[in-house]
């Protein structure tokens, strides 16, 4: 039995009786609905759909009651339930989806109380366009990207006052597939998000924070949690054309339509497959090119069980102009958009796949079991101190994956008990995941090899589980306390190195714990505010070349304690608002270079900062949005004046303007902008912070959609990814420490048009 399991056998009054069992589905799929909030008008608690879309709600007396079921994106269903003493009646209730009117949204999350970005989440989804890969990350509240290689490579992460790299101190998934890489041969926690087709994304759950216990490794800062289509309502053909060569092609096909494949009931399958190319605004064509395919089936089983199986295969390969200092262009060496280094580039790919049953058991309780395996490889070429270490040959590197094995299993029990009247809601979870993979570093010139500076076998397993518990202790005070366990075991084979470069083959085993407690309360103040406050322990592991190297001497995990207090509430029926207090203090702050293939600590860190959401309903069609991020970070044990947190954004604001109607003319003008921040430890080098306005038009018709979209409407000269980095042209006798950066994106038209069948 699970915690306080035991005293939901507490004896019921004589008067409740009767229980209501249900599900809940979505009117044109047929698809069961998770999360749906369901309730009895004038009746105190209430419940949520499971993930088979199923209620239950208990010790009810005799009489007649009005139901009330609703969801973000569906339309709120009130249904006269009269039960008899003694009866347990079943129900089936189907939702039609419903146009965003924020008036209808609501600030509780009866099955999720740690989602305390839903609603925000859910009316960005539903307004903003989708037009890339990355606009799928900034639908995340408060995170900018930065990319740095033409569009080949993971974006660079900026969130809560962290330069997360490529997804160090952000946990993304898709579908419960990790999309972080640990021990990558480029960055730890590398997410490469341009697996995924955005037109197939149906959901996106965001947590801030170390705050929930099913995020484990890399969930510092938070966790994004994406999730695809389960049906499609249309098949869909879309072609984009873009400037500097850039096309797109897209097809989504529904495979099933009312047919049946593996049950007599509600089932559905589809693929979706896309091609980009583009040579991008660099004076060095990128020759970009990608391609997605995707296919999935979601079906039900029977009443108890539901099956969903995934597959899918992502290739890319890219030239890139790479970072440049400003002296190349301030002298007239290059211009703004030109490259030191045209051989720069490189190739990817991943292959996806998982099953996922879930199965509902005796006393409300839900079993949900997963396995999934990817195949990955990476292959990168880079130039970043130009001529500092090789005066001859210059400096570049490549940084290869060759061939990485993931495989996984996640299993959920989940279960709802009863003290009294409280419902108490328990998760308990159990995983594994093992990445096989083989790491390369060396140094080459014009792509071809010169020696090796580290080669070497991975094996990097994580064992974890937790137990969740939530409470409802009163009719307004709900309280989530957790904990989760994870066992880390870092294996690298080193096979050899460039013995003139003074390495030696790096070979050892570590086994490493982290136990990470979480506790959370939240208040319902009124129908229309949710207070909470929030704290909870988290990690990111380090990688295993750096933790196998350093042994004892080197943190593997260090700890990251967090807390926060904040509101969801809405002051005006068509407002909604979410503000946070936080603070983040990371034990160290530990990296392994890849371009240097050494292990470097920056010691302990604190940051602190403020979040603030608003979404605004002006009318019907006209919405507003604002996220507006403070944040102050500070390296521990650096000397005052020398402890900035090199490239940690203080403030960050994105947001705009919208149009949205059922079909015809739809429109969004966006803003995105983020401070000037120190680059280096003393400040003495900065990073240039800089306004854009993007804009998207498009006209909807139940058979067709054409558009268009424009990017850096004002036409600002910014610099996208920057670093300080200490470089040396060739014919420089010494090097320089400066900004380096890649350019930003001038002002850029794209055109769409699609077919719906």
């Amino acid at each position: 039995m699970l915690l306080f399991g035991l005293l939901g056998a507490l004896p019921a009054s004589a008067q409740y009786l009767a229980a209501l069992r249900g599900t809940v589905t979505d009117s044109l799929s047929g698809q069961p609905l998770a999360g749906v909030s369901v309730g009895l008008v004038g009746q105190s608690g209430g419940s949520a759909t499971d993930a088979l879309g199923q209620f239950r709600l208990a010790r009810l007396a005799a009489g007649t009651y009005q139901l009330r079921l609703g969801a973000l994106g569906y339309r709120f269903k009130n249904e006269n339930i009269t039960l008899a003493a003694g009866e347990t009646r079943g129900v089936t209730v189907a939702l039609a989806t419903t146009s965003l009117n924020l008036a209808e949204v609501t600030v509780r999350q009866p099955q999720d109380p740690n989602q305390t970005l839903a609603a925000i989440s859910h009316i960005d989804q539903t307004l903003r366009p989708l037009n890339s890969a990355q606009d799928l990350l900034r639908l995340v509240p408060g995170l900018f990207i930065a990319q740095h290689a033409g569009g080949g490579k993971a974006e660079q992460i900026f969130v809560r006052g962290f330069d997360a790299d490529h997804g160090t101190d952000f946990a993304v998934s898709l579908d419960g597939l990790p999309v972080n890489m640990v021990s990558h041969a480029h960055g730890q926690g590398y997410a490469d998000f341009h697996f995924v087709i955005p037109e197939t994304v149906e959901q996106l759950k965001v947590y801030k924070g170390p705050y929930t216990a099913r995020f484990g490794d890399f969930a510092t800062a938070g966790a994004g949690e994406f999730s695809t289509k389960t049906s499609l309502d249309h098949s869909q053909v879309k072609l984009e054309v873009g400037q500097y060569n850039t096309y797109r092609a897209l097809a989504m096909i529904d495979l099933l339509g009312t047919r049946h494949l593996l049950s007599k009931k509600p089932e559905s399958a589809y693929v979706a497959a896309e091609y980009n190319f583009t040579n991008s605004y660099f004076d060095n064509p990128q020759h970009f090119k990608r391609f997605n395919g995707l296919a999935k089936y979601t079906g039900q089983l029977s009443d108890k069980t539901s099956l969903t199986l995934f597959g899918s295969y992502f290739t890319s390969s890219w030239d890139a102009s790479g970072q440049i200092p400003e002296r190349a262009v301030r002298e007239g060496l290059i211009s703004r958009f030109g490259s030191l280094d045209p051989s720069e580039g490189g190739s990817t790919n991943r292959s996806n796949m998982y099953a996922t049953l879930t199965t509902a058991l005796p006393h409300e309780a839900v079993l949900r079991q997963q396995v999934y395996y990817s195949q990955y490889f990476f292959n990168l070429y880079s130039n970043f101190t130009f001529f500092k270490n090789d005066p001859v040959n210059g400096d570049e590197i490549n940084q290869r994956d060759t061939g990485r094995n993931l495989y996984g299993y996640t299993g959920t029990y989940d279960r709802t008990d009863h003290l009294g009247t409280k419902a108490l809601h328990s998760t308990l979870g159990l995983g594994t995941r093992l990445d096989d993979a083989g790491l390369l570093l060396r140094h080459v010139v014009q792509r071809q090899p010169l020696d090796t500076a580290s080669i070497g076998r991975l094996y990097e397993q994580n064992i974890n589980a937790y137990l969740d518990e939530t409470l409802e202790l009163t009719d307004r005070l709900t309280v989530n306390a957790a904990v989760r366990a994870d066992l880390f075991i870092f294996q690298f084979r080193g096979q050899r190195s460039d013995s003139a470069a003074g390495f030696v083959p790096l070979t050892g085993r570590v086994v490493r714990g982290r136990v990470s407690p979480k506790l959370n309360l939240y208040y319902q103040l009124s129908p229309a505010v949710q207070l909470f406050a929030r704290s909870g322990l988290g990690f990111h592991s380090n990688d295993a070349r750096g933790v196998v190297q350093g042994s004892g001497s080197f943190n593997a995990l260090p700890c990251a304690t967090g807390a926060e207090v904040g509101s969801t509430f809405k002051p005006a029926p068509n407002l909604v608002v979410n503000a946070a207090l936080w603070s983040l203090r990371l034990q160290d702050e530990l990296v392994y270079s890849g371009d240097e293939g050494t292990t470097e600590s920056v010691g302990p860190t604190q940051r602190f900062g403020v979040d603030v959401s608003v979404r605004y309903q002006l009318s019907p069609r006209f919405f507003l949005d604002s996220d507006l991020n403070f944040s102050h970070g500070r390296l521990v044990q650096a000397p005052e004046g020398e402890n900035y947190i090199p490239l940690a954004p203080t403030f960050t604001s994105t947001g705009g303007l919208t149009m949205r109607a059922p079909k015809g003319l739809n429109a969004s003008l966006r803003y995105r902008c983020i401070d000037s921040r120190p680059a280096i430890e003393d400040n003495t080098i900065r990073a240039r912070g800089y306004f854009l306005l993007d804009a998207v038009v498009n006209y909807t018709r139940p058979r067709y959609q054409v558009g268009l979209s424009a990017q850096n409407l004002l036409n600002a000269a910014w610099n996208e990814a920057q670093f300080a980095t200490d470089g040396q042209l060739r014919g420089e006798t010494t090097s320089v420490n400066e900004l380096n950066f890649t350019p930003g994106t001038p002002f850029y038209l794209k055109l769409n048009a699609s077919v719906f069948f």
